[in-house]
């Protein structure tokens, strides 16, 4: 639709659903993505933390750095950096070898389907919306669109840029799956399954894995969360503004995109004010913001669907019939979960009431 169109989908969303709809997505897509930028904060103090550097110096330097980093650099600039943070993800898949896992175990966990009893329990349903919310979360589907368009892909190009697009997406899946197995190897069981801290899960793999494990892990995580964390508030302002009609892009001076940039210094400012509350849940308020991600995703879907239909809007380049049985698909099952996961919570509500 980016390269069809030439613009971002919170663009496409107003011109073709109207202001009204443009804005509520826009305000829940802010919510969520505000709990996202706390979130990746939160990790970058946690990783920190391990090598004994307190969340009240690493938060706000990480902050400077990250904010530097889009209002001081130009596009191709950015871009190189987050490249570069991007490639450092393999220490995850070090770290899934040193925890020695069985990795027969490992393969059959992840295509056998859980028993039935599980979807009875809230916790699980939870953490399932939000897994799927944090591995196809809305936020990114704005951002790769907004990008293209500044990048200004052709037709021609699509082809590589589509590409780029589908080994990014493996590869991310591939990290995940094996921090999932580092933690199971190491953690889980050995009975550690509860993390207050995101650095816990580094801290406890010392004993249970080697120093070697400790370290990748350690950075590992300071490389997502300060990588996330920069893409992250970006995205937000992209989508915002393209939505709203102001002018936006890190190729713009602050005078000439002033909302874009100020916005951006806002969620920024206002993750590493909540991050730096002493006590903070920032474990279980990660979670929550990625359950949020996986109920608002089946919406961004939809809206993507409609449009990229559209044969007056994208003429030959409509979907595919198998394109769109996988994306309705995916839609359908996330939105069951998600009510699914509601109405199990109005009745623990209920009980407890």
């Amino acid at each position: 639709m980016g390269v069809v169109t030439g613009k971002g989908l919170s663009d496409l969303i107003r011109e073709e659903f109207g202001l009204r709809m443009t804005f509520i997505v826009m305000v829940l897509l802010v919510i969520v993505n505000f709990g996202n930028v706390i979130g990746e904060f939160a990790g970058i103090a946690g990783s920190l933390q391990l090598f004994h550097l307190s969340k009240y110096i690493s938060v706000p330097i990480c902050a400077v750095l990250v904010w530097l980093l889009a209002v001081r650099g130009d596009y191709k600039t950015v871009e190189k950096v987050f490249l570069t943070a991007s490639v450092f993800y393999i220490a995850y898949i070090i770290t899934g070898v040193l925890s020695e896992p069985s990795w027969h175990t490992a393969i059959v966990a992840t295509v056998k389907l859980p028993p039935r009893t599980l979807w009875k329990q809230p916790d699980y349903v939870f953490m399932v919306v939000s897994v799927i919310g944090t591995t196809i979360a809305p936020w990114m589907q704005f951002y790769l669109q907004s990008s293209i368009v500044e990048k200004g892909v052709s037709i021609r190009k699509y082809a590589a840029t589509r590409l780029d697009v589908i080994v990014g997406s493996i590869f991310t899946d591939v990290v995940a799956w094996f921090i999932i197995v580092a933690c199971a190897a190491t953690l889980w069981s050995h009975g550690l399954g509860t993390i207050s801290m995101p650095a816990d899960a580094a801290e406890a793999m010392k004993p249970l894995a080697g120093s070697y494990a400790f370290l990748l892990f350690a950075f590992g995580l300071f490389n997502a969360s300060f990588f996330a964390a920069s893409v992250l508030p970006l995205s937000t302002a992209y989508t915002v503004c393209e939505g709203l009609g102001f002018e936006s892009g890190v190729d713009k001076s602050f005078s000439q995109a002033p909302f874009f940039y100020w916005f951006y210094t806002f969620l920024i400012a206002g993750g590493v004010a909540v991050v730096l509350i002493p006590d903070f849940p920032l474990v279980q308020f990660s979670i929550f913001s990625q359950m949020l991600n996986g109920i608002l995703l089946p919406i961004v879907i939809v809206f993507m669907l409609l449009l990229i239909n559209r044969k007056d809007l994208m003429g030959k380049h409509v979907n595919s019939r198998w394109f769109n049985a996988a994306a309705w698909l995916t839609a359908i099952v996330v939105t069951i979960l998600s009510v699914i996961l509601m109405v199990q919570q109005i009745s623990n509500v209920w009980k407890h009431s």
